[in-house]
């Protein structure tokens, strides 16, 4: 299959903007946005974002082919860019018509970001233990807590914030809440150790007052398990991504590098590995297109959010999540090795690579609570084993 004219387009971004750049963007100096700029100057931004509000409504198949090609560049440019379809999915399918409609207009038209204040410290990836309340004054929501991990938010338009319903402890809410509301401050960055030209943020909220209208329809971590599905698949593209561009430094480095007198490309135990690469590559991006059409085959329907409520979590984006961190792990791992001493240093582009790949089976549920959700839903019910 050709690539599309979007693609190319990408293609082109991450040639120009991101191969050759990896020091300036793996130096955890502040946050390229001019990079950023460059990127919706190029009509790319938010290109998931439906068209009736002025995006290109491209599918999350497309998507995953964007993504691949960013990350090949560069994994947290690729993640900077497409996590806010994270925060945007829950909105497009659950705020009320102005409220939507607006959000997702500006948002394109600004080519702005938007952030989902999800995880906290103590509750870690038992959300149901979240402690950010809500609570019911009038024709307004207040919101009170401490967020952990949120990318973007802090030069993001607005945020999707889960909280407990104070009046409820059972019942959860998610809602949006503008960057600039009083009293939302992003306490620090994060210092991680991968994906360097993202940025993560801790974020806490004193007294954050909206409009009660910004609650979403529906159970926050309802809804939020929903949005979680095309995150998921892009996060496991961004491992695709890592892995091809691994598989070539490789190549790259066989052309010059000696071994017994011979190139290194012509050795049977180099070749084998990279064989082995190439099935492995093969592999990761079957998962992630088929995981993507699983979620284009509702985003299409009329009754999309209904049948998303009911359907929750897709299998296929549990498991080319874990599938593609595991197995990105280790093929950059294994191209580590190869680089011999080289590979342990900050000279070769491949440890750099080694440590944004790691982020794949971590973030948005580590590999354990994932097996788990697999396990529970997957497993013990009879009828939906494969």
């Amino acid at each position: 299959m050709k690539p599309s004219d979007h693609v190319r387009a990408v293609q082109a971004f991450t040639r120009r903007e991101l191969i050759g750049q990896e020091a300036a963007l793996d130096a955890l100096a502040a946050m390229p946005l001019p990079l950023y700029a460059r990127f919706a100057e190029a009509g790319l931004a938010n290109w998931w974002v439906g068209q009736e509000y002025g995006g290109a409504g491209l599918s999350l198949e497309e998507s995953v082919r964007i993504v691949a090609e960013l990350a090949y560049g560069d994994a947290g440019a690729a993640f900077t860019l497409f996590i806010p379809i994270l925060t945007t999915s829950m909105v497009a399918w659950y705020a009320e018509d102005p409220l939507r409609k607006t959000l997702l207009s500006d948002l394109v038209s600004g080519h702005g970001f938007a952030a989902t204040l999800g995880s906290e410290h103590e509750a870690g990836s038992e959300l149901a233990r979240i402690t950010t309340t809500a609570r019911r004054e009038g024709d307004e929501l207040i919101l009170n807590g401490l967020k952990a991990f949120s990318t973007d938010t802090d030069f993001a338009r607005f945020t999707v914030v889960v909280a407990r319903a104070e009046d409820d402890p059972a019942g959860y809410l998610a809602v949006v809440v503008p960057r600039d509301a009083p009293g939302l401050t992003v306490d620090k960055r994060w210092e991680v150790i991968g994906l360097r030209s993202s940025a993560t943020y801790q974020v806490s909220l004193k007294n954050v007052r909206v409009p009660a209208a910004n609650a979403l329809r529906g159970n926050g971590l309802r809804l939020l398990e929903v949005g979680l599905n095309a995150s998921r698949v892009l996060i496991a593209a961004t491992g695709l991504g890592i892995a091809r561009r691994a598989r070539d430094l490789c190549l790259d480095y066989a052309k010059t590098k000696q071994v017994k007198g011979a190139p290194l490309a012509g050795n049977a135990v180099f070749a084998a590995k990279l064989g082995q690469m190439e099935m492995q590559i093969d592999v990761m991006a079957n998962q992630c297109l088929t995981a993507a059409r699983d979620y284009d085959a509702i985003a299409t329907r009329p009754d999309a959010g209904e049948e998303f409520l009911r359907t929750g979590t897709l299998k296929s984006a549990l498991t080319a999540k874990m599938f593609c961190g595991q197995t990105g792990w280790q093929v950059v791992s294994t191209a580590s090795e190869m680089f011999g001493g080289l590979g342990y240093t900050n000279e070769s582009i491949v440890g750099k690579l080694l440590r944004d790949v790691r982020y794949v089976s971590i973030v948005e549920g580590g590999d354990d609570v994932l097996r788990d959700l697999v396990f529970t839903r997957y497993v013990v019910p009879v009828s939906k084993r494969s």
